[in-house]
């Protein structure tokens, strides 16, 4: 635990016979499953989901227990993966094909999509309900089986969401759960009978399971690490722009991929030192159960040592430390692993504590004269996951989406995680694969177009299957 590093559990590390096994039963399961009509997949999800919003709160404890982060925001982390089941108990006009009729005399082209076979997803500590969200409901509601390793630090909530998946309806076999680290990741990048690997997680890891996956034919798709951005322009409204910085810069102590980690204050800093202090010091630092905790604990001892080894890197190279997190002791808590909220301003892009995820509960504060300068910025960064925009003025936000080079924009929306009927599109550095994760592409990566030419002749009057008696296949097309 987090908080006070009590063990919570522990884990069986999953076996090579074990992982095998898994692998063989999602593959024994898929020829029946795939066959099991869409509404039934459907209706599955729909008593999955049901299932979920009546377990919500045994789950975020599951989250907050395990994962650290407080537990409002661990209910969160529950329902933005429940969003995903509930697009998936709609997923059937995703599965559409095409179809155009006559492309030649008596000849009509159309197109199916059929599932892929075994996927696999392999999860991150940060959101342990989400990101498995993110990737089953929709593989095996467009027909697929799934193996999923969750993140070995916080496995509890993906193997509760399993469970109540069973008991929706899914059969034996479908979703099937592996735990472990390096072995059983490659074990799932090398494995034969895997079709396709989703990930969320750090760079390195993602980088390595991208070319070691594709290597093997499979079809990859890599969520990576981020740099976020946020561009204040001088008249945005203070309060609400404090306000969702703070939010998005300090909440679930900063560990989370779409988190606002620099700002670039356009037109400088100082009318918004103040408000951005009081705000940061106002957060409450405690146990993730606690009634008033804004900012809980941190994944891992080692994790906290990074990210305050940052913050020195970053005032060795000139930054100014205007609020200090380390060394935050909770009462009741004082073994966790704590860091507070904390302000660095006058950071140029040359620091290590710009150039890195930070990964915690730090901003970094950047300074520039003109929007144009501040697009510079945020392009010039090699991430390009999630950035937002916070003015008044229409045509500023318009140039701004317009000529950023980041997959996701908020404009006054501080973390703008588009909702599951579109996509999760990250560019440049925080992605690489196939396609994105939920929404279309998120079916499309689990599904596979077939196309079909189909010519059918009506019989003869002598009782020919083809006018003329020839050949049904030697027909010169378009005949």
């Amino acid at each position: 635990m987090q908080a006070t590093q009590d063990v919570v559990s522990r884990l069986p590390l999953t076996t090579v016979a074990e992982f095998n096994a898994a692998v063989q039963a999602a593959k024994d399961a898929f020829p029946a499953w795939r066959a099991t009509p869409v509404p039934t997949r459907q209706r599955v999800m729909l008593k999955f989901q049901e299932l979920i919003r009546q377990n919500w709160d045994e789950l975020a404890k599951s989250v907050t227990t395990e994962q650290g982060k407080t537990f409002q925001d661990a209910k969160g982390d529950v329902f933005r993966g429940l969003e995903v089941v509930e697009a998936a108990c709609g997923i059937a006009p995703l599965l559409m094909g095409e179809t155009v009729e006559n492309v030649a005399g008596g000849i009509d082209c159309y197109s199916l999509r059929q599932p892929l076979g075994v996927c696999a997803g392999i999860c991150p500590f940060n959101f342990p309900a989400m990101v498995p969200l993110w990737m089953y409901p929709l593989a095996v509601t467009a027909g697929n089986t799934f193996v999923l390793k969750p993140s070995e630090k916080d496995p509890g909530a993906s193997l509760m969401l399993a469970d109540l998946a069973m008991q929706a309806g899914l059969p034996r076999g479908v979703l099937n759960i592996v735990h472990g680290t390096h072995d059983v990741v490659n074990n799932i990048l090398d494995h034969p009978d895997i079709a396709a690997v989703s990930f969320v997680g750090g760079d390195a890891a993602g980088r390595y399971i991208y070319g070691r996956a594709a290597a093997n034919g499979k079809r990859v798709q890599c969520n990576l690490g981020a740099k976020n951005h946020a561009v204040v322009l001088p008249d945005a409204d203070v309060d609400s722009t404090v306000k969702a910085l703070t939010g998005a810069s300090f909440g679930a102590a900063g560990q989370r991929c779409m988190a606002i980690s620099a700002v670039v204050f356009v037109g400088g800093f100082e009318r918004w030192r103040e408000p951005m202090l009081e705000a940061a010091k106002s957060l409450k630092v405690n146990g993730g159960m606690e009634p008033d905790a804004d900012v809980g604990p941190m994944i891992t001892p080692q994790a906290k040592q990074r990210a305050e080894a940052l913050i020195q890197a970053g005032i060795d190279q000139g930054a100014q430390c205007l609020l200090d997190g380390r060394g935050v002791v909770v009462p009741g808590y004082e073994k966790g692993n704590f860091v507070g909220p904390t302000l660095l301003f006058g950071v140029q892009p040359h620091m290590d504590c710009y150039k890195q995820e930070i990964f915690g509960p730090v901003l970094t504060c950047l300074e520039v004269n003109t929007l144009d300068e501040a697009i510079a910025v945020v392009n010039a960064n090699p991430y390009g996951n999630g950035t937002a925009i916070f003015t008044d003025s229409g045509s500023a936000a318009r140039k701004f989406q317009h000529d950023v080079q980041v997959g996701m924009v908020g404009i006054n929306v501080p973390i703008p995680v588009p909702l599951p009927m579109f996509s999760f599109t990250g560019w440049r550095g925080s992605f690489v694969g196939d396609t994105h994760m939920y929404g279309r592409a998120g079916v499309q990566f689990f599904t596979q177009p077939k196309t079909v030419t189909a010519k059918w002749t009506a019989p003869s009057a002598a009782g020919s299957a083809v006018a003329g008696g020839r050949m049904p296949g030697l027909d010169r097309v378009g005949a």
